[in-house]
Parts: structure tokens; sequence; C-alpha cells
């Protein structure tokens, strides 16, 4: 596969994914129509210069899931991904941290309403008003962990060896607020570092424990996991730093999943993050109460943004799309970014992964083609 390719020529494939969205969500097309327009789609993205090796779509409508693939889940082969593939979720973990303060919500050992300073009173002072909800909305105020300096220097220096969680919030723990907690929405890791901890706190057990017996088990997610180290389990899609004319720098082992835990450590699979998104959008693992609290949308988008129009709730954002409105998470990280979704019953959902980091910063035109597959998937899953 050339990694070659003019400026031009990717404004051409950016735009030939847009007039396919137009004509699948605006129009009576078949089924099989939109299945061949989001296909395309696909083989266009993955012959970018900067588009990713390989892009995994999941449909489900129906009983079963279908996957629609393009690329390699690893450059110098043929292997295409498959839906049992492990890779990084990056922040779609967010949506995992608030599946498991919700549950316990539901079961009656936290309320939205908890604070910080009484399940963790060792954190400082400032922290100890801010609720659960607050941190779940990311309306806390709480500075992100991973935009300090002196985070991104300890993980340069030492990839492999992540501090325990706690410590992630020592980055910090001495800054002041950005504002008054409640007044306003701000995307921030640390807030689901502290979910994880409150979560601990509040079960008394380990977080990933409690991501055990409340979301993977019930769920029956096998391909899912919350490692520390770098590993990711066989079979693997392995991620890509694009740098073009470059050729993509493998880095699948790059660094400790730690360094993010809660945040943003989740390794899962295209078809156990499709089958997430149905059941945390549906409520199976709250109560009616608590999902309605979880849809108290502000205004405020994901990171990388979702397509559609963004609006933020309790670890779950809603997109408004021209094909309808779809909720779930997105998340990118070195190698990899992926999107969940389903519609509100959580009978219609999908999941999007590729094996690259692209973000409207990182890469913007490659960035405009990848959220505009991220609506013709949801238009996919819709109609």
């Amino acid at each position: 596969m050339s990694r070659r390719q003019s400026p031009t020529r990717g404004l051409v494939l950016t735009a030939t994914v847009l007039a396919l969205i137009a004509g699948a969500c605006g129009s009576s097309a078949a089924s099989a129509d939109q299945a061949s327009a989001l296909d395309q789609a696909l083989r266009s993205f993955v012959h970018r210069g900067d588009g990713p090796p390989g892009i995994a779509v999941v449909i489900q409508r129906d009983q079963a899931p279908v996957l629609h693939q393009a690329g390699t889940a690893i450059v110098g082969t043929r292997r295409p991904v498959r839906i049992t593939d492990h890779l990084r979720l990056a922040s779609v973990a967010k949506a995992f941290s608030g599946a498991t303060a919700l549950a316990l919500v539901a079961h009656g050992d936290l309320r939205l309403d908890t604070t910080i300073g009484s399940r963790l009173p060792g954190l400082p002072p400032l922290w100890a008003p801010i609720t659960l909800a607050q941190l779940l909305h990311h309306t806390s105020g709480i500075p992100d962990f991973s935009q300090s300096p002196a985070f991104q220097q300890a993980v340069g220096n030492s990839l492999l060896h992540p501090p325990a969680p706690r410590a992630l919030l020592d980055f910090v723990a001495t800054d002041p607020l950005e504002f008054t907690p409640g007044s306003r929405y701000a995307y921030s890791n640390t807030d689901n570092i502290i979910v994880g901890l409150m979560a601990e706190a509040a079960s008394g057990h380990t977080y990933p424990q409690e991501l055990a017996r409340l979301v993977f088990g019930p769920l029956r997610l096998a391909n899912t996991s919350l490692p520390l180290d770098a590993a990711i389990p066989a079979p693997t899609v392995h991620g890509y730093a694009i740098a073009p004319p470059d050729p993509p720098d493998d880095v699948t082992n790059l660094f400790a999943a730690g360094w993010s835990w809660a945040s943003g450590g989740i390794v899962s699979s295209p078809g156990d993050a499709n089958r997430f998104v149905r059941a945390y959008v549906r409520g199976t693992l709250t109560n009616a109460a608590t999902r309605r609290a979880q849809r108290d949308f502000v205004a405020g988008g994901s990171e990388p943004p979702g397509p559609g129009r963004n609006r933020a709730g309790l670890a779950l954002f809603e997109y408004r799309t021209r094909c309808g409105t779809a909720y779930g998470h997105t998340g990118n990280t070195p190698g990899y970014t992926a999107f969940i979704a389903a519609n509100g019953s959580g009978t219609r959902s999908t999941s999007v992964t590729i094996n690259a980091q692209i973000t409207p910063k990182s890469a913007p035109r490659a960035f405009r083609a990848l959220r505009s597959i991220f609506e013709l998937a949801v238009c996919e899953a819709l109609h």
C-alpha cells in the first residue's frame, strides 16, 4: 500500500466521503447501497497518504453484528482487522469508568452527589466539594494531568513503568482549579482517574476488579481488559504513527497503559466495543433514575470530536447527526483512534476503530475524512 499521496487527492477523497454521507442519509437508498457507500469510504480512507493502515467498522441493527473493514492490521501483511482482534480504545475507556461508577450508584454504593472529600480525604482540599456527577460531566474544574509538562516528561523518561494510579494526580495536585466546579465544561483526564479511585473506595475492591464484576462479566466482554503494562493480547491490531512521507512507525507497545489507567487504558476488540456501547446506552448496568441523570447534556465535545453536534452527559456524549441522534464516546492515543455509538434504546449501534492516531491537530484533513466516516457509520446503523 502506497503511503504517498498529493494534498489535492486527499481533498478529493474527503469530498467523496462527504458526498457519500449526503447520499446515504438524505435519500431512501436501500441498506445495501448504504453498506456499499461505507465500504467505498473505508477503502478510500486507508489509501490516503495520511490515512491509517487499517480500519474496522462494526454495524449492528439486528441480532448479529456486521464487520466492514479495509486495509491491514499489520503493515507489511494483508491480514485484515478482525472483529475479535485486540487494540487500544483510548478515551473510550472513560465510558467504562462511567459504567462502573453508575453501576455502583444504582447499587447504592455511591451517589451522584458523593464528594471527592467524602471518599478520598487525602486529595487536595480544593477538590473535596467536587461531586461524582461533576467528574463524570467534566465540569469539575480540575486541571488535566496529561497536559502537565511534568507528566509529559515523566512519560518520556519511563514509557514502560507507570506510577500507581493515584500518583497520576500529583502532577496537578498543587494547581488551582480552572473554574468554579459545575460552572462550565472542560474535558479532563484527571476526572476519570478520580472516578476510578472513588469506585475503589466505595467498593473495597480494586478498579480492575470492579470493572470485571460490574462490566466485563455481565456484558460477556471476553476480549476486554485494563492492563497496566504495554502488552496487548493476541491477536493484535498493531498501532502506527503516521507522518508522510515516512513509512508508518509501529508504536503498538510504545508505552504502558497504566499512564492513562481509568481515563484511557482499556484494551478491547471492535466486537466487544460494539457490544459494550449497546448495553451502556440502553442502561443495562444501571437503573432508570441514574440513566435519566446521565443524559443531562451540556455543551461540550468528546476528544476527538464525534460526528454532528456534540453535547456532554455523564461519561456519555450525544451526537446529533443528519441521520438522527446517537450516544457514545470517542478516543485517541498513539497508534489508535476509536468511536462507539448507539441509538437511545441501544438496539442499533456501531464501533469504528483505526490503527493510527488521527486528530484535528495531528492530521486535520485526514480527521475530517474520519469524522465523516463516523457519521456514515451512524447513518448505516440508524437506518
